[in-house]
């Protein structure tokens, strides 16, 4: 009964990364970072932090432990289960601190505003997304290479498991 309601919570405290958007630190000083090739992707505690004893080795427990952390984080009123309110709230907490991380982070010029030059790809970025899509080489990107970048990169029908097969950034092996 126990270990199901851990389960349930780490499921639920999954869902709530996928559903706030970052993961930034929390009132236990969490420390979290991106994903370096996605940094749309929320962002995960990482391993010093999972590492609750520092014994240099993940446990279940220990990864069961920051789910259920995170899901009592987002379980404002304490009732054991997560409303459309305390998501939406946990939701919009996130989305206000990765913007002002990304001010932060691209704002060049350092007037509080970010400019359309200080943001997107910078130097040849841009050429190369465009040349992965482009599956066939022709300088243009027809519906079903757009459609098939997305599938790589996880904005398909899969759901964010998309295959990055073809030209996509990283193979699968």
């Amino acid at each position: 009964m126990k270990t199901t309601m851990i389960m349930t919570a780490l499921l639920a405290s999954l869902a709530l990364s996928g559903v706030a958007g970052a993961q930034t630190a929390d009132a236990n000083d969490t420390q979290t970072t991106a994903p370096a090739d996605r940094p749309d992707r929320p962002e995960r505690p990482d391993f010093a932090t999972l590492d609750a004893d520092g014994n240099g080795a993940l446990t279940l427990e220990e990864l069961q432990a920051q789910g259920a952390a995170r899901f009592a984080e987002a379980d404002t009123n304490g009732d054991g289960g997560l409303s459309a309110e305390e998501l939406t709230a946990q939701a919009d907490q996130r989305r206000a601190e990765r913007t002002a991380k990304m001010i932060e982070e691209h704002d060049e010029n350092g007037d509080g505003l970010l400019q359309a030059e200080e943001m997107g790809p910078k130097g040849d970025r841009m050429e190369k997304m465009f040349e992965r899509m482009d599956a066939n080489d022709d300088g243009t990107v027809d519906a079903d290479e757009f459609a098939a970048a997305g599938d790589r990169m996880g904005h398909g029908d899969r759901k964010g498991h998309g295959e990055r097969g073809g030209k996509g950034p990283k193979q699968r092996g």
